[in-house]
Formats: structure tokens, sequence, C-alpha cells
């Protein structure tokens, strides 16, 4: 019999394996959660931005250069050099890219550097003018130093925490259960840094039940519609490269998932170059040609600013409707309803309610058409406007959707007696960009139900063609439009 240290270890090491998976969905962040996460750089940035604006003016104010009306070039160009040089010098000397192996003295060491630089420039700016700054130059200087100090202090708090915590781990599962997987398996739990969630093999009856003790979780059809995949940063397939058709077919049928595919190749089994490359989730680089987390970013903001505006504005319409809900027919004013969201990720879609609640459809098996007898009067008329969509203001907010994407569609809904989903190979690709309120297809013409498989396809290709173009640009052309288009189509069935 084990002494009781001993089964307390015993019962740690229990806990300890029960903690790290295979899958937990209560533990894990879904890949939406985590590329927010990943986005942490920018925010940083953000804050910084707006701490030494607002120190900059501080000290101004606290050293009494003159009235607003009377400030001169000479008085305000110290003071604006060197905010600006620490601002450009905290990004030049990389202190944004929080690397995994990034020392904390030599991360606050480049941010006392910055500031005493930036006040050096100030002080050189002072003397071109032939103005006093020495004295509010030391209080611009410890100021910064004090502020800045303890803003990326806390930064490296966060995201050790987030490290310790698996955050920022990429999580990946593997196809084939093959020698190539065990490798590359055996050298990530050396490593550390990159979380297994499980195999998946094509020939299931000859798989063993776990592989460098990742459990086989189902043949690769599994994967496709398994609750794992919006937790998947990455699916490696790791079958041998001279089974040229095996490969080519896996490659073929797991294209119909939105997470993206990286086949591994003989020569890379278990060397750090390819686990450096699968393992590589740091947070999102400030800088770089078209960055796309520069690009999700920039559609996170406009989001929460946008959003938070057209809240304020909707308010009082969304009250009027959901009181004409309320009295229009009985049942609840809010209409909710399951739908697939980023990386196939399920989300509670809201809007206000348009038809009978003994009549609601949450998987829309049954499309909306024409003079549908379920819709209520009021029904008719917020589905007319889009009005019935303003509560999904909420979902953008949150971060579950945004103003601007593919429209999510209802999980099982149907075309015909067939799911919609199973209609067109590249269905799921319109997944890899959270959903939006309006989007592309909605603007041009794809509205409303989808009753054949040429009306699938069609709207696939245009919110791929979305995925594909998106930018900033776009959104607000899109935004602009989107009302008056969608008041004078009297056509669309919605």
């Amino acid at each position: 019999m084990l002494d009781r240290p001993a089964r307390l270890s015993a019962d740690a090491m229990a806990k300890e394996r029960a903690a790290r998976g295979p899958f937990r969905p209560e533990v894990w962040l879904n890949a939406r959660e985590r590329s927010a996460v990943r986005l942490s750089a920018h925010y940083f940035r953000l804050i910084d931005v707006a701490l030494v604006i607002g120190l900059t003016l501080a000290v101004a104010l606290i050293t009494r250069l003159a009235p607003f009306e009377h400030l001169t070039l000479a008085q305000v160009a110290p003071l604006a050099a060197a905010a600006g040089s620490i601002l450009g010098l905290l990004r030049a000397f990389q202190l944004y890219r929080f690397g995994r192996e990034t020392s904390w003295a030599l991360h606050l060491a480049g941010v006392v550097a910055s500031c005493l630089l930036a006040a050096g420039l100030g002080l050189l700016t002072g003397l071109a003018f032939e103005t006093a700054t020495g004295a509010r130059m030391v209080i611009w200087t410890v100021t910064m130093l004090v502020g800045l100090g303890l803003l990326h202090g806390a930064w490296l708090a966060v995201i050790a925490r987030w490290r310790r915590q698996g955050v920022l781990s990429s999580n990946i599962v593997v196809v084939g259960a093959t020698c190539h997987a065990q490798a590359l398996i055996e050298r990530a739990l050396e490593r550390r840094d990159m979380n297994v969630l499980g195999v998946f093999d094509d020939r299931l009856a000859r798989s063993p039940a776990n592989v460098a003790g990742v459990p086989v979780l189902g043949d690769a059809n599994a994967l496709l519609t398994h609750r794992i995949t919006p937790y998947v940063d990455r699916i490696v397939l790791a079958i041998d490269p001279d089974a040229g058709q095996r490969v080519r077919d896996l490659t073929q049928r797991l294209q119909a998932l939105p997470n993206p595919l990286t086949v591994l190749v003989d020569a890379e089994r278990g060397r750090d170059d390819v686990l450096d490359r699968l393992a590589n989730a740091p947070l999102a680089s400030l800088g770089g040609p078209t960055d796309p987390d520069r690009r999700a970013f920039n559609k996170r903001m406009q989001d929460l600013l946008i959003g938070a505006a057209a809240l304020v504005v909707a308010a009082p319409i969304m009250a009027l409707v959901a009181l004409a809900v309320r009295l229009d027919s009985p049942g609840p004013v809010f209409f909710r309803q399951r739908r697939h969201g980023f990386n196939h990720e399920t989300i509670v879609v809201w809007k206000f309610r348009s038809m009978r609640h003994d009549s609601a459809d949450a998987t829309a098996s049954r499309q909306v058409c024409c003079d549908d007898d379920r819709v209520t009067r009021v029904g008719r008329f917020i589905r007319a406007t889009s009005l019935d969509e303003l509560p999904q203001i909420f979902n953008v907010l949150s971060g579950e959707m945004s103003l601007v994407g593919p429209r999510p569609h209802a999980i099982g809904m149907k075309t015909g007696e067939t799911e919609s989903a199973l209609l067109v190979a590249e269905y799921a690709h319109r997944c890899r960009i959270k959903p939006g309120m309006t989007g592309w297809a909605a603007i041009k013409g794809s509205r409303g139900p989808v009753d054949t498989e040429a009306q699938v396809r069609e709207r696939v290709q245009l919110d791929i063609e979305y995925v594909e173009r998106q930018s900033l640009w776009l959104d607000l052309w899109i935004m602009l439009i989107t009302v008056p288009i969608l008041l004078g189509d009297r056509a669309a069935v919605r």
C-alpha cells in the first residue's frame, strides 16, 4: 500500500494531468480569445501613447508654459519633440515584442534609455529655439521614467502570467498517428512551448490509443465536426510524404476547415526550426508589411469605437422596437440563436423577436419565405428595415462579431433538405474572420434565405472575396452604403 505522501503525490500528478487536457473547454481559450490576447502589444502601445500625451500635457500645465492662446512654437516644440521621440524609440528598440526569452532588466533598461534619449532631444530642441527648458525637461523625464517604468513592468508581469497559463502557446492537433507525429510530439513535450491537443488518423483501425501520451481522438473525418476545432490554431499533417495520394486526399478534406494547415515533411521531423514555426505564437508585431494582426487590431478598434457610438444613437430606437415587440405578441423581446462564429466557434446571436414565440426556429431548419405565417406584424416591419438586427451591437462590443463580415449562419441551417454547409466545399472558409452585422455579400444582393445550392455558392464566394480583401476603408465603405441599400431593396426576403 502507498504511504500517505506517495498517495498525495500520485493524486497531485493525476490532477496535473487532468488540468493539462487533452481537452477541457473550461480551461482552454478558443482561437478568437487567443487571437485577442495576441493583439495585446497593440493595446499596450495605445495605452503608452495615451500616457505619454497625458503626462506631457500635465507637465506643461504644472510648469505653466503660458495661457493656451499665448503659446508659441518655441515653448511647445521641446516637449512635443520629446514626447514624439520617446514613442518612436520604444518601438524602435522593439519593446513591444515581449519574446519568450525577454529579460526584464534589459527591457526596462530600454525604457530608461528611451526616456533619456527623448529628454536629450527635447533639450536640443529647446537650445535650437533658444528656450530655457532644463527644469521642465527634468520634471518630464522623471515623470516618464516612473510612468512608463510602472506600465512596462505591469506588461511584463501580465505576459509572464499568460505564458505560465499557456495562453501564448500554440494549440495544434496532429493528423496521422505516425513516427513523424511521435517525433514532433516528443520534442514539443521537451520544449513545453506548444500544446498538442490531440491526434487524428484516417486509418483509425491501425492507430494506437495514443501517440507519445497524446490521445488519438478519431479519424480524419471526425476532425471536421469535432468540438475541438474552435480551440485549434493549426492543424499539422504528419504523414509520410512518400504517400502522395494520401497526403493530397487528406489535404483536400481538411481544407474544408477554417483552421490553417501545415504539412510536416520528412526532413523536418523533430527539428527545432519547424517547432519554432509551429510554436511561434508571440504577441502581434507592430511592424512589417500588411500585418494581419495589425489589420485585426484596427478592425477591433473600429468595432469598439463605431459600435459604441452606434449603440448610443440606436438606444432610443431599440427601446421603441422592444416596446412594440412586447405589445404585438406574447413572448420575450429578444430571440437568441446559436450560430457559427470565428473558426467555427459557437456564439449566441441576439435579435429582436420577429416571429411568434411558439414558432421560433433556433436551427433555421425552415428558412423564412415571403408572407411567412410565423412572422408577426411588427416582425415584418423590423425584418424589412433590418431593425431586428440591432441587438447584435452587443455581440460586436463583446468581440464575438464584427460590424462588417460574413453574416453568421445558424448552426444546422438547411437549404432545401440539405445542410447548407455541405453544399459548398469552401463553406467553412467564411469562418476565417469574425461574422458581421453587415457585409460584402449583403450589399451585393445576397441577403436573406438561401434556397438553392447556387445561392449558397454565390454567398460563400462573396464572403471569401471579402475575407481576402478586408481593410479598414472597405469596411467603412460597406457600412456607409448598407443602410440605403437595405432600405431601397424591397425584393429581398428578410
